[in-house]
């Protein structure tokens, strides 16, 4: 029974909820108009498995660095394994060894989208230790980690990534992750992590604001230029920056995005009809 609850814990800290974050690799699939094709679907699921895999190594590699403020903190001293004492300093060392191990591996079967992954890793590595404690940048590193997201997806599919995408993937990052300073500030203050004493909620609203707005304007530009069949759903794209700023103002959500998706069924349905809207105009345009 122990050992059952061990390996529950280490899952657990491989943060398996997160991993939805790593459908932007997906991303190029549907807009490169490929996903009806079997190996395209295959190279993208190996990119999203093997991303999974980084992004758990840097979860487990930060846990294991905050320990202690972990300790101190209200509710991730109950949820977070090592906090907690459910998983140990040393199992998470091993486990850490076989997920970064594991990526490694991987390069001699996928090395270019493999070299993506260690950009990613190295970045998280700076953050870990460095860029979190830095205003802005700390924003912009949690932002910059969904732009590789996407890029190993069009690396996977050996096409080019959309400035479009680059650019509106960017906007949209940055409001998911300054709408998450705000609700940690708001709730847990600077004891939710020390860099949150630079801010202020009216700076991060801003910062939010402009960003959301960003993220519309640009996939619009994209759709209009390029793609006026998927014109339809910009509305999706729309209702859901309300729908998720509904959750956060009134719900007190987005502290956590991930929480805040699975908890909202309006969200969800939003993101599949969009998905399915984008995948019906994109097999017109190329019919």
């Amino acid at each position: 029974m122990q050992n059952k609850v061990s390996v529950l814990a280490m899952l657990k800290l491989m943060r398996p909820k997160q991993w939805i974050k790593n459908s932007f690799v997906i991303a190029p699939l549907i807009f490169s108009g490929l996903f009806t094709q079997t190996d395209a679907i295959l190279q993208a699921a190996i990119a999203m498995l093997l991303f999974c895999l980084g992004s758990s190594a840097t979860y487990v590699l930060n846990d294991y660095n905050d320990i202690e403020s972990d300790r101190k903190h209200p509710s991730k001293s109950k949820t977070r394994p090592l906090a907690s004492g459910t998983v140990s300093p040393g199992q998470a060392k091993v486990l850490m060894a076989l997920l970064y191990g594991s990526v490694a591996l991987a390069y001699f079967w996928q090395p270019a989208v493999v070299m993506v992954i260690v950009a990613y890793l190295l970045l998280n590595m700076a953050y870990t230790f460095y860029l979190k404690y830095q205003p802005v940048l700390d924003i912009f590193t949690i932002a910059i980690g969904f732009v590789l997201r996407v890029y190993a997806g069009a690396v996977a599919l050996a096409v080019p990534l959309s400035s479009w995408m680059f650019i509106t993937t960017l906007s949209l990052a940055l409001y998911l992750a300054a709408i998450k300073r705000r609700q940690e500030l708001a709730k847990s203050g600077e004891k939710a992590r020390s860099v949150l004493r630079f801010y202020n909620t009216q700076l991060i609203d801003k910062y939010a604001e402009m960003s959301a707005t960003c993220a519309l304007l640009f996939y619009s530009l994209y759709v209009i230029s390029d793609q006026p069949d998927m014109v339809f759903t910009i509305p999706f794209v729309l209702f859901g920056l309300f729908r998720y700023w509904y959750v956060v103002e009134l719900n007190e959500e987005g502290e956590s995005p991930t929480d805040a998706l699975f908890k909202d069924t309006q969200i969800q349905l939003t993101i599949i009809a969009w998905v399915i809207a984008c995948a019906y105009a994109l097999m017109g345009a190329s019919a």
